[in-house]
């Protein structure tokens, strides 16, 4: 479905950057994952086959010098996807929360995804073709004690409606995919990154266990949904897909 594209994953070393190379690379797609930690970076780049490149995506000068690379050694840009986390700090009540804790996934993902989707359609408008995808959990529709991840899934959604809108008429697709709580994503460390108190293998069971039961399937979305997902909407069998979010919550929502 991808033969002889090229893609670039900005914070691809984690678990759906690496799903998503690693689908790429299948469907016959050159694959670079950029990220700010070369141990990850290579770990996921010796899984996948992928080439990678250490970035900060919140680097402005950083982010078009990379964007030029790539397109000089593989000679185009087709594909960019952005999963570069943003700092989202989660379970505090708004009330009890810092405007820092709060500000910081806006503020750091309103710009690094300004930043990478911006290099991407310079160089895909030139050309008349690609594909710019997004991805966040869809809080922005209501979730309670998300914290700043509801304003800036919020801010993101808007920023992908009003890019396709702006480089349709050039050939230039721009979606987003909603999930949230990938099963198979879920780490003890991940979660206590975001603010979850300590915890086994055995409570992220139990929380797994709880978003299925949150879910109109019963079944929280896996990497390789996700993956094959993320290639479709790649893909030419997308064409007539642009300026909208995909549900893939698994029925999170409705929408």
């Amino acid at each position: 479905m991808l033969k002889d594209r090229t893609a670039v994953i900005y914070g691809g070393a984690g678990s759906l950057g690496t799903g998503i190379a690693r689908a790429y690379a299948e469907a016959g797609a050159r694959v670079f994952l950029a990220g700010r930690t070369e141990s990850t970076l290579r770990k996921a780049a010796a899984e996948t086959g992928a080439s990678y490149d250490v970035l900060d995506a919140e680097d402005e000068e950083a982010v078009e010098a990379h964007a030029a690379s790539v397109a000089e050694r593989a000679g185009r840009i087709d594909i960019s996807v952005n999963l570069v986390p943003r700092g989202d700090f989660q379970g505090v009540p708004l009330t009890e929360m810092s405007v820092e804790d709060y500000t910081r996934p806006v503020v750091r993902g309103i710009a690094c995804q300004f930043l990478t989707a911006r290099a991407a359609a310079r160089r895909m408008t030139a050309q008349g073709s690609g594909v710019i995808l997004s991805l966040n959990s869809g809080s922005a529709n209501g979730s309670p004690m998300m914290g700043g991840t509801a304003a800036a899934d919020g801010a993101i959604d808007a920023l992908i409606r009003q890019l396709a809108q702006e480089v349709g008429p050039s050939g230039v697709r721009v979606c987003g995919i909603w999930t949230a709580g990938v099963a198979d994503s879920l780490t003890p460390e991940k979660l206590s990154a975001a603010g979850a108190p300590a915890m086994d293998e055995a409570a992220v069971s139990g929380i797994v266990a709880h978003l299925d039961s949150l879910r109109m399937t019963r079944r929280s979305p896996r990497i390789a949904d996700i993956a094959a997902l993320a290639t479709f909407l790649a893909s030419d069998a997308a064409a007539s897909i642009t300026g909208t979010w995909i549900n893939a919550t698994a029925g999170m929502f409705a929408s």
